[in-house]
């Protein structure tokens, strides 16, 4: 049985400063290691082996990657909400509304309430986070007091759809 989606999102790791520092790193790593592992010139007095500076520059091509491929996805349905932190989840979660209080849109501060984006645990009483840029999310409030946001970039299509759905 397929479901009828009302609203679906997806957004992704898109902003040019974080594009610019991993360019930024892994340029400057990228000149250590023809410096060091292909000229043969130690780079500095405090000189890393030529293992550590392949390594380290592979996490950082891993770590590209796994930005480049991350996703957050949102469905709303007239049975829920459902959301999926790809690669980290490989499955939607849904929360039907039956298990939440109260869904609604509210503007945060990432860095001040949850330290920034991604999958985000606050220590200060609000809950879960999954976002990826912006300052505006759907709070959800659930009827056991856990409390998770899930960012948005379309503050008026999500009010539409829960307007629409009664919430």
């Amino acid at each position: 049985m397929t479901e009828n989606y009302r609203f679906t999102e997806t957004q992704k790791f898109r902003q040019w400063w974080l594009w610019f520092i991993l360019a930024g790193i892994k340029g400057v790593m990228g000149f250590f290691i023809v410096t060091q592992v292909i000229a043969g010139k130690p780079f500095g007095n405090n000189v890393a082996n030529n293992i550590s500076l392949l390594v380290a520059f592979s996490f950082m091509l891993v770590l590209s990657f796994l930005f480049f491929i991350m996703k957050l996805e949102t469905r709303i349905s007239d049975r829920g909400i459902g959301v999926r932190f790809y690669p980290i989840q490989l499955k939607f979660r849904t929360y039907n509304w039956e298990e939440i209080d109260h869904v609604y849109l509210r503007e945060y501060s990432p860095i001040t309430e949850y330290g920034g984006w991604g999958m985000r645990y606050s220590f200060v009483g609000k809950g879960r986070a999954l976002n990826v840029s912006g300052r505006v999310g759907i709070q959800l409030v659930f009827k056991d007091g856990r409390k998770l946001l899930i960012g948005t970039s379309q503050k008026e299509d999500v009010m539409q759809v829960l307007s629409v759905l009664g919430r």
